[in-house]
């Protein structure tokens, strides 16, 4: 049997040999992976996404990051086996909006839905003097709210994390608390108008003005297109 080393190094030289690398193409070679790892056990998975990570961090590959974080999501075993401990392990080095919404959207934020990552663990990040983990603190709730995740709404969680962070003026985070008050909104509108009330003299005027928006109009921005992205929409 190969060991975690060997196995990323593999994922490593099929993403290097792709044409073209987008993606569509690494995620196709993760799907490959994934289904070779169906009956890995869960420590291998987790021994595999670290060796990925710490590729990432040599090499500056920010490829293999999401890559680690979706082979992790797509193995029962290992996703069931998170805790605070690993998920804390798992999001060190984030450092972009990307990395972060990777991480919050894939692990942290599935796991707190399903009772892996506990309230403590976001509320710590959302306190935290780095704003990359202030920031996955919030994209950590969207999963809670986005029916694609099975979010069926969780407004006292959202909003608590929300209002940790409502006077934040850090860029990254004022667009993070946007996101997650606009995902909120589909289950309960009442709850976001009464928290921008609230909160009117601490929330930043872009937030302000996107969650008015998307109450009124169910769009973020009215006159401007929706720009995809495979991930983030904050």
């Amino acid at each position: 049997m190969s060991t975690p080393a060997e196995a990323a190094a593999r994922i490593a030289a099929d993403i290097d040999a792709l044409p073209q690398r987008t993606t569509a193409t690494v995620r196709k070679v993760r799907r490959e992976h994934s289904r070779a790892l169906k009956t890995t056990g869960a420590a291998f998975v987790i021994g595999l996404a670290r060796e990925l990570l710490a590729r990432d961090r040599r090499n500056g590959r920010s490829g293999l990051r999401w890559v680690a974080y979706e082979l992790i999501r797509n193995h029962e075993f290992a996703f069931d086996s998170l805790d605070d401990a690993l998920l804390r392990e798992l999001g060190q080095g984030m450092h972009s909006w990307d990395t972060v919404d990777d991480f919050s959207r894939t692990l942290s934020g599935p796991a707190w839905l399903q009772g892996i990552a506990s309230d403590a663990l976001i509320k710590g990040w959302a306190a935290s003097d780095d704003l990359w983990w202030r920031r996955a603190a919030l994209v950590s709730t969207v999963a809670l709210n986005m029916r694609s995740y099975g979010g069926t709404g969780d407004a006292p969680r959202t909003l608590a994390i929300c209002d940790m962070l409502a006077a934040d003026r850090e860029d990254m985070v004022q667009k993070a608390l946007s996101w997650a008050l606009r995902e909120l909104v589909w289950h309960d509108p009442a709850a976001v108008q009464s928290f921008l009330d609230t909160h009117d003299d601490r929330l930043a005027a872009r937030v302000k003005r996107e969650v008015r928006a998307k109450l009124t109009t169910g769009i973020k921005n009215p006159r401007r297109p929706k720009s995809p992205n495979h991930l983030s929409d904050g």
